[in-house]
């Protein structure tokens, strides 16, 4: 592609030594360069790619895009934010796929997940073509493949858009993380529909405080929603989201006055009931899902699908169709007691996860995680007190540790729980504290293993060691039984 067309679209200030080359890729990480690359310089917490342009044209790039000039005689495009520029050029690199498909996007601290999954599986269930991406990989036309992040790279973002085109793909819903939005990871994608779930505390080692935290979400639907909003309106960022322009905001809730709420909740061991006011058209819903939090998930879900055009009488089957979704709430051992993992990592979702599990639990519930390394240090203490407070007994572990030692985060959390209780253990090494928490298990009692969910690693220091929740309980299940 020409480069005169790859930049198509980009606010370019300057243009040093231009020449209209042939493109042969984009490349945003200098040591990925190839003769004929264009290289984009993007600015992290960590690096900043102005440094390895020198690298990059060592390794032959045709041109570089910039933000400030740099004294070099190779090719420059000038632009005031490298990050806006590299979603257009990627987008005009695969052919602007993201014009050929309609888009729902599902941003919020928790419940981004479920609630994209219960949406595909209704679009589904009405004949709609739909991809799905987010923590749990990249679902469509038969295919699945793992993704490294919540929200892909616009690189990957729009090659994955462009072969979704090739699938027929029609709908695409995807989780947006608050990351993404803060990078305009996905400037110039319109978002037909964009679902906000709900704002409690998480990731304020990157955002430093809940206002920037929340300032990230609710730029992603300032720039990128075009038609409507979903809100959770019992949740308290809803009356900011109330006020944006150029949307139309629809509200679902339980609590408070909603477009589309529900009533009559029935927790069941295995699902939960409710009746459903969808546009003021009444259904018995019947999810299999538990948890009061998978309500509000569903009623998302339900209003989003419903704007897209769905007919209503499609919804409640789309919904009841889910049986279950990986690391969220999944129960992988039903005995004399039962164990469950979810990847609740955030005090609202830990304490919401040990709430759903309380009714239950005819004997103890015990609890089984820990925090992850070189991230929100904050949340540490205060999830060690909630389940000191909401479990019967906590066993602290570790997560992903990373880069810290893995006991100064269970020291961190303990600092919390022992401000309530002493009904804990900590035990360092995750797969050998869950071997404990079975170990104590008594008939009636319910173990939630919380944090990891569905994950198929554990990161320390850098090397992700093979390693998963699900693989853990079963293998030690078999060795006691």
């Amino acid at each position: 592609m020409k480069l005169s067309e790859l930049i198509k679209g980009v606010d370019v200030k300057e243009k040093i030594s231009f020449s209209d080359k042939e493109i042969k890729d984009v490349i945003t990480d200098s040591k990925a360069v190839t003769r004929g690359s264009l290289f984009v310089c993007l600015k992290g917490e960590n690096f900043d790619g102005h440094n390895f342009i020198r690298q990059a044209e060592s390794y032959g790039a045709a041109a570089v895009v910039t933000e400030k000039r740099v004294d070099t005689p190779i090719a420059q495009i000038i632009t005031e934010d490298a990050r806006k520029a590299v979603g257009v050029i990627a987008s005009n690199f695969y052919g602007n796929p993201a014009k050929k498909m309609r888009f729902i996007g599902v941003t919020g601290t928790n419940g981004k997940t479920t609630t994209a999954h219960l949406i595909t599986s209704i679009l589904v269930k009405s004949g709609v073509k739909c991809g799905l991406l987010g923590t749990l990989g990249v679902f469509y036309g038969g295919k699945f493949s793992e993704s490294a992040l919540t929200t892909p790279d616009p690189l990957e973002f729009h090659r994955i858009l462009a072969d979704m085109c090739k699938e027929s793909v029609e709908a695409v819903v995807m989780e947006v993380s608050a990351h993404a939005a803060a990078l305009r990871k996905l400037y110039g994608v319109p978002f037909e529909i964009a679902v906000f779930t709900n704002l409690t505390q998480d990731h304020l080692d990157f955002f430093g405080d809940m206002e920037n935290y929340k300032n990230a979400k609710l730029g992603f639907l300032k720039e990128n929603a075009e038609k409507y909003v979903v809100a959770n309106a019992d949740d308290s960022a809803c009356g900011e989201i109330l006020s944006l322009k150029g949307v139309k905001t629809v509200t679902y809730g339980v609590e408070n006055p909603s477009d589309v709420f529900a009533i009559d909740l029935k927790e069941n061991p295995s699902s939960t009931e409710f009746i459903m006011n969808l546009f003021d058209r009444i259904y018995e819903v019947k999810l299999n899902l538990i948890g009061r939090f998978n309500v509000y998930n569903a009623l998302a879900a339900a209003t989003a699908a419903a704007l897209y055009g769905v007919n209503t009488d499609d919804v409640a089957e789309g919904l009841e169709l889910v049986k279950g979704i990986d690391g969220r709430l999944q129960c992988v051992y039903d005995g004399k007691f039962g164990v469950y993992l979810d990847y609740a990592h955030t005090p609202d979702g830990l304490k919401k996860a040990l709430a759903a599990m309380r009714p239950h639990t005819r004997g103890k519930l015990i609890c089984v995680f820990g925090c992850g390394g070189n991230r929100d240090k904050e949340k540490r203490p205060v999830m060690g007190r909630i389940s000191g407070e909401t479990a019967d007994f906590t066993v602290i572990t570790t997560d992903n540790p990373r880069f810290e030692d893995a006991m100064d985060i269970i020291w961190q959390i303990e600092s919390g729980i022992s401000t309530v209780t002493d009904k804990y253990v900590a035990i360092q090494e995750r797969k050998e504290a869950i071997r404990y928490a079975i170990s104590v298990a008594e008939s009636g009692d319910v173990i939630l293993i919380a944090g990891k969910g569905s994950e198929k690693y554990q990161e320390v220091f850098g090397i992700k060691k093979v390693y998963n929740d699900k693989d853990t309980v079963e293998e030690i299940i078999r060795s006691v039984t």
